[in-house]
């Protein structure tokens, strides 16, 4: 059995965003992620996770805007896994600090090279959560990924954008983010299966099979009569609930969203939307009919008053209803604002922090506010100490290129 009087410690050899972003949810919980990176490739500027480098600078030349918020409260060690040495360190730091969990998004066809695979790392733990983020998962080894070809490959650009435009992506990285969260998940439930049975486990998450794990609303539904010219692209407007779309205002948009005939009532009960009080429009289905004409003569009814007096009307007919809230907006709405996270930047500006998805009492006691992301290599040498390894040892390491 694994203890568990102490934070849970993840050691992972993450870059870009998908297992950032999964052993980030650790982070919110207090357990202790330790991220591991390649030592400087020669030839190459950039070391270690090519995120560090995307974006505006904040910290020096190796954390730019786009690495910093995945990777919060975490320490950062380098590694070089090509040598022997390196893959040996692995496994005393396994063995040392009592690794729980060791995650990678390392393609898998370099898994076994690098002594990363879960066998060779149970040798050193026997409970210990092993999971890996690839693009399709252990049986496509070679296959590699990102968010937008996963979105390209599984039908979201297919169904993203105007029906008459070109396929688009979603706007946030969703398979990514999608398959961070797995890892959230299927970690925690190994954690509960290992309380039980005192053994690890392998988890093996892909970012296609995450992404098609999604389509609830439109797979089942080709099988059920129909067509996919019926599920394709639709720009704003629902494909089932009529009518669920953007409309004009006379200062911008509002959004819309009738779930129900008896919404559909309170709606037309107001005075605002009285003339839409008609037998055709009365069912979804008889929206759905007729929906150019609805969605076109709650256009020409909007379009009338500003946003704020169109919200007033479907506020008091109980209609889900919102503004198109522009981004730079988004961190001071009120139920964001009061939950967002922080941190600090060496320089000394705040910098918000999307809040976590649901409230989390530790993030309460450090006051929300967490340690800014590491520098490249920033904890090699504490990190080794604390394993065992002696000031000679660390110098050897460094002298022949283990650690950066």
């Amino acid at each position: 059995m694994m203890p568990t009087t102490d934070p849970p410690v993840v050691l992972s050899l993450e870059q870009a965003l998908s297992l950032p972003y999964g052993t980030l949810r650790f982070v919110h919980l207090g357990w202790r992620v330790i991220r591991i990176e390649a030592t400087p490739v020669p030839g190459r500027v950039s070391k270690g996770d090519p995120n560090r480098y995307i974006g505006r600078p904040v910290a020096g030349d190796d954390r730019h805007c786009y690495y910093v918020a995945p990777n919060v409260g975490k320490e950062a060690i380098t590694l070089n896994l090509k040598e022997k040495e390196g893959r040996l360190a692995l496994l005393r730091l396994i063995e040392e600090l009592e690794v729980d969990i060791f995650c990678t998004n390392t393609m898998p066809a370099r898994h076994a090279e690098l002594g990363v695979d879960y066998e060779t790392l149970r040798s050193a733990r026997p409970g210990l959560i092993w999971c890996s983020v690839s693009a399709m998962g252990i049986d496509y080894p070679e296959v590699p990924g990102y968010d937008p070809v996963t979105q390209a490959l599984c039908g979201f650009m297919d169904l993203t954008g105007e029906r008459d435009g070109p396929p688009i992506q979603c706007g946030p990285p969703i398979a990514d983010l999608k398959s961070g969260d797995e890892v959230f998940a299927q970690v925690l439930l190994a954690m509960l299966e290992r309380e039980r049975t005192g053994r690890g486990k392998l988890i093996d998450i892909s970012l296609a099979h995450s992404a098609a794990s999604w389509l609830h609303t439109f797979t089942p539904l080709l099988d059920m009569g129909s067509s996919p010219d019926e599920l394709a692209r639709n720009g704003n407007k629902h494909r089932q609930f009529i009518p669920v779309n953007a409309y004009p205002t006379a200062d911008g948009f509002i959004y819309v969203a009738i779930g129900s005939d008896a919404q559909w009532s309170r709606l037309t009960a107001q005075p605002v939307f009285k003339t839409l009080d008609q037998p055709r429009f009365e069912t979804n289905e008889g929206r759905r009919s007729a929906q150019d004409d609805l969605h076109a003569e709650i256009g020409e009814l909007t379009s009338r008053y500003e946003t704020e007096e169109v919200a007033e009307v479907l506020e008091e007919a109980s209609i889900p209803h919102s503004r198109i809230t522009p981004i730079e907006d988004v961190p001071d709405l009120p139920f964001v604002k009061q939950s967002a996270l922080r941190t600090v930047a060496p320089d000394g500006r705040v910098i918000r922090l999307p809040p976590p998805a649901v409230p989390v009492e530790h993030l309460e006691t450090i006051d929300r506010t967490l340690p800014f992301a590491p520098a490249y290599g920033e904890h090699t040498d504490a990190v080794l100490a604390e394993a065992g390894f002696s000031t000679g040892e660390l110098a050897s390491l460094r002298a022949r290129g283990v650690i950066a």
